[in-house]
């Protein structure tokens, strides 16, 4: 099996040559070797635990049966209230419905596709990935910020995208630290249900329009990709606006409440998720000297960087796509996630032979929990002791 994932053994930065555009001075290198050995161990007996059973690495039947039911919780509520037969009241309930089918399609369908790892086909997994777009997010944009950005540079203050999701947090020590932080703990998790609705009407521009992109300077965009963010956003805007105003047989509020309520579903469920995998106690924030060089090898900057949570529920696992197992997410992000669990006992085991760190909460709950007092720490506990140090220099 070939490693899914920037290669250990070469010194450049992975996936710079994806993105047209000029890299910072400043390139962030990795170490040509893992010398623990963990890396080699590992890859070899993920490829064991396939090769010798025959197994495909991309969806099983199970995996599609799942495409399914998540794609039809998010537009049969839709078909239904659009045919005016429900009480608002109802029609309410299945917005909450449409909320919790946006997330899982985002975490089960449209994760593993625009990682290439739904299918081994690339029309079909370019097709799936389609479904990004038509729930009002941008894959291209998205195999930038996370397939290239966060994969490559995870946890790394001032280069890794998902550190930056809002001003009102700070989610990572080399953050600014605004006087709003002595609260995050208190409304984190609020803060991230608007996370969808920030991302289907300005995240995309913004990052379209962006100068600057992570460690990428003067970025391009192909015409292609700028005629699909439009068009793109048209159809969302489209089939999740216009219709239903044109259509329902309800005041424009009453809508508007419907829709908000979606999107606060979708976006607390998707926000809280992908925070569990890096904001909690245990993973790292790796500095890279003055050159730009991290001191361990990729594989092994990954296991410090990512955490998994809730590997034993199977609810959880089928809902989330796998995402609670990050660690082996980030390490074979080629794979697809319904191979997770299964390959969690090996990646699990081998870190433990080598003294390679495993962050691996219980349940969901303990680690939602560890990310509010990472929350805390980062936030007031960094600014009573930032005020502290002020007066005993003043004194």
């Amino acid at each position: 099996m070939q490693f899914s994932g920037p290669s250990p053994s070469s010194g450049a930065r992975p996936g710079a040559i994806q993105i047209r555009g000029h890299v910072k001075p400043a390139s962030i290198t990795f170490p040509n070797r893992d010398y623990t050995g963990f890396a080699e161990e590992v890859k070899a007996k993920v490829a064991e635990y396939f090769d010798t059973r025959g197994l495909s690495r991309n969806a099983t039947p199970a995996m599609v049966a799942k495409t399914v039911l998540l794609l039809g919780l998010t537009f049969l509520p839709y078909a239904l209230a659009l045919t005016n037969r429900f009480s608002p009241l109802t029609m309410l309930g299945f917005a909450v419905l449409m909320g919790i089918g946006l997330a899982g399609i985002g975490f089960a369908i449209s994760h593993d596709a625009l990682h290439g790892a739904y299918s081994s086909s690339p029309r079909l997994n370019a097709l799936l990935g389609r479904t990004f777009d038509l729930l009002g997010a941008n894959g291209y944009m998205w195999k930038i910020t996370h397939n290239v950005i966060h994969h490559t540079y995870t946890n790394i203050d001032g280069v890794d995208e998902d550190l930056t999701v809002s001003p009102l947090l700070r989610l990572s020590p080399g953050a600014p630290l605004l006087r709003i932080h002595r609260f995050q703990h208190l409304y984190g998790l609020a803060a991230y249900s608007m996370s969808t609705i920030f991302w289907v009407f300005i995240k995309d521009f913004k990052y379209f329009f962006q100068k600057d992109l992570g460690p990428y300077k003067n970025k391009k965009h192909p015409t292609g990709e700028w005629v699909n963010l439009f068009a793109s956003k048209l159809v969302y805007y489209g089939w999740s606006i216009v219709i239903p105003l044109l259509v329902l047989d309800i005041p424009w509020w009453q809508f508007a409440i419907g829709y908000l309520v979606m999107h606060l579903t979708a976006g607390f469920i998707l926000g809280v998720v992908f925070q569990l995998a890096h904001v909690v106690e245990g993973p790292d924030y790796p500095v890279p000297d003055a050159a730009g060089r991290m001191e361990d090898a990729w594989l092994v900057h990954e296991m410090e960087t990512t955490a998994n949570f809730a590997r034993s529920s199977r609810l959880v696992s089928w809902y989330v796509g796998g995402l609670n197992f990050q660690i082996e997410h980030h390490l074979f992000p080629k794979v697809c996630s319904v191979h997770y669990p299964a390959i969690s006992t090996i990646v699990k085991d081998t870190a433990i032979k080598y003294g390679v760190p495993y962050y691996d909460q219980p349940t969901v709950m303990a680690a939602v929990r560890s990310h509010l007092r990472m929350l805390r720490k980062l936030g007031p506990e960094e600014w009573a002791a930032r005020r502290s140090e002020q007066k005993l220099q003043a004194a």
